[in-house]
């Protein structure tokens, strides 16, 4: 078999990352050209890069974020109520494979939809298949889920993704049976997934948003009982970025 011969073998067999390395190292001047052990690592590595890139493309058109937002460019400080050491210590992901929920509160601007879709990103590019929705899109897909038939798959669908992003938490009222969907998807998630959810309201306010004593109390349970609370501060982002 010749080198052409070789490369279409790994176009065919789907070893793209290879192929694509191997083709650069056949451009180069023969005695240039790396032997036998040291090219057989060249394109293991390029093949394992280009999955891993494939994976992180993939978990992130799915996802659905927001906003195509960084952890690099989070601004952290103590005085903004979010400071490095926990920014980097959320960044490391240990609390997705803990079931830890992250509950960000602040106004209006404060930067919550961003800090989430940021710790979204950062959790696809680690290879954990994460779920945005605002409140908005969720209320939504659930009466289109219930409506086509798919509710049952939509709720494993949603118990299998390791993160689940709730934007915009407490904007608009929820009724009895979105109330209980929610319960489930907590129940379902409980110690398996971490959820990130966002609000205007302070975590105390969510009880009274609830308004049903005995959901409130088995949601927020299974919202609290494990989370990292991150109370935003200062002024609004927005604001400061149209300065």
């Amino acid at each position: 078999m010749n080198n052409q011969d070789t490369l279409e073998a790994l176009t065919t067999l789907k070893l793209h990352g290879m192929a694509r390395r191997y083709e650069a190292v056949l451009a180069q001047p023969i005695h240039q050209q790396p032997e036998g052990h040291t090219l057989l690592g060249m394109l293991t590595e390029a093949e394992t890069l280009h999955r891993s890139h494939k994976r992180t493309d993939m978990y992130l058109r799915l996802s659905k974020l927001r906003y195509h937002a960084t952890v690099e460019q989070v601004h952290a400080s103590a005085a903004r109520g979010l400071d490095k050491e926990q920014l980097i210590a959320l960044c490391e992901g240990s609390y997705i494979s803990r079931g830890e929920n992250i509950l960000i509160t602040g106004a209006t601007g404060s930067g919550k939809s961003y800090l989430a879709c940021a710790l979204g990103r950062q959790a696809c590019v680690q290879g954990r298949r994460t779920l945005y929705y605002s409140m908005n899109r969720f209320i939504e897909s659930l009466a289109a889920a219930r409506l086509d038939g798919s509710y049952i798959k939509w709720l494993n669908q949603i118990a299998k993704t390791p993160l689940l992003i709730l934007d915009d938490f407490g904007l608009q009222p929820l009724d009895h049976p979105m109330k209980l969907t929610l319960l489930q998807i907590l129940e379902d998630r409980y110690a398996k997934g971490a959820t990130i959810v966002t609000s205007q309201l302070p975590c105390g306010q969510w009880y009274e948003y609830l308004n049903e004593p005995t959901l409130a109390d088995a949601i927020l349970d299974r919202l609290t009982a494990q989370a990292n609370k991150i109370a935003l501060t200062g002024e609004s982002l927005r604001k400061r970025k149209n300065d």
